[in-house]
């Protein structure tokens, strides 16, 4: 098929782009490079350009004739989008508007939405499933679900078909060192940990200590972001192939903690780095843990990187040959 891919010179839209193009599909990337590089979309086309520009838009999806969007341009940081909601939703609600619509125009049949836990809050039960009610509890979480919405009336209302992956906590990089996480002032956990081990940060923070769970520190639920990207691939396909409209969460079902995340990034890496003990950020719930058993019944998927110190090992690896070359 011809895709277009919305951020994919991002993190995650990167390991989607390169998948893609693995499995023989033509991709383009739509991107404006503000957290994406260049180098990371392989050999895909790059349209530098920004969804607010909704001409530039109507007229790359008029002309290029897709037949699927993989949307994965957004805001991303929790904490920023509590003090700054109307970007985030100027950015993921409005702009996810401005693509649908243009893919309405367009006739593009398939449609993979990258959303996230976010849209559950703080759950009632330790491993929420996707019939869960949504009650985000940040502009963050609320932001996607409010494109989800947008998408599932649209989907009722036309001929699109899409599924909406909720991502759990992703980390980890290309196990052979093509890509990883690059972005700007990352604020993801391992991410930050990785830099604490290879002296990129003095230490890292721990946000709150007086959570209600084992050790009174977050738990969450993380996927290597290479199981993430074949899961992206796979909801392509089945949508291509007649599949119904679907949400899916996209995690293993276990939980970590940051403390057990802190200890296997020292373990994996060999530095005691310095850790810091500070307040709660807001905006973030004791514990997220996907409940994942649907995912694997309806695409048949299977993740092959299922273990925290591989996820840990192939984020720390990831730095260092950015720091070797100079990328980071």
């Amino acid at each position: 098929m011809k895709v277009l891919v919305t951020g994919g010179a991002g993190y995650i839209g990167s390991h989607v782009v390169r998948h893609l193009l693995e499995s023989g599909h033509e991709v383009v990337v739509y991107d404006n490079l503000s957290t994406g590089h260049a180098w990371a979309v392989g050999d895909a086309e790059l349209i530098e350009a920004d969804l607010a520009d909704q001409e530039r838009l109507r007229s790359v999806l008029q002309a290029g004739k897709f037949d699927g969007v993989l949307h994965f341009a957004a805001h991303i940081v929790v904490p920023e989008s509590v003090s700054h909601p109307v970007k985030y939703y100027a950015n993921n609600t409005r702009n996810t508007l401005n693509l649908l619509e243009c893919c309405q125009e367009a006739g593009v049949r398939y449609f993979v939405f990258s959303s996230t836990a976010a849209v559950y809050g703080i759950p009632d039960t330790a491993s929420v499933a996707e019939d869960a009610p949504l009650q985000p509890i940040n502009p963050y979480g609320a932001s996607k679900m409010m494109s989800e919405r947008m998408l599932m009336d649209l989907g009722a209302a036309s001929d699109l078909r899409y599924v909406s992956l909720r991502y759990f906590n992703v980390a980890g990089a290309d196990p052979e060192g093509r890509q990883g996480q690059a972005t700007p002032d990352a604020t993801h956990l391992i991410k930050v940990a990785c830099q604490a081990a290879t002296g990129q940060r003095g230490g890292i923070t721990v946000f709150g200590t007086d959570y209600d769970t084992a050790d009174g520190t977050c738990e969450r639920d993380y996927i290597h972001v290479e199981d993430l990207a074949s899961a992206h691939v796979r909801a392509l396909d089945y949508l291509e192939q007649g599949g119904e409209s679907q949400v899916l969460n996209c995690g293993y079902g276990c939980a970590y903690s940051v403390l057990q995340v802190l200890e296997a990034v020292k373990r994996v890496s060999g530095v005691d780095f310095e850790v810091h003990y500070g307040e709660r950020r807001e905006g973030d719930p004791p514990a997220l843990m996907a409940d994942a058993g649907r995912i694997r019944k309806v695409l048949g998927w299977q993740p092959k990187y299922d273990n925290l110190d591989q996820i840990v090992a192939d984020a720390l690896a990831w730095e260092r040959h950015c720091l070797s070359r100079g990328l980071l």
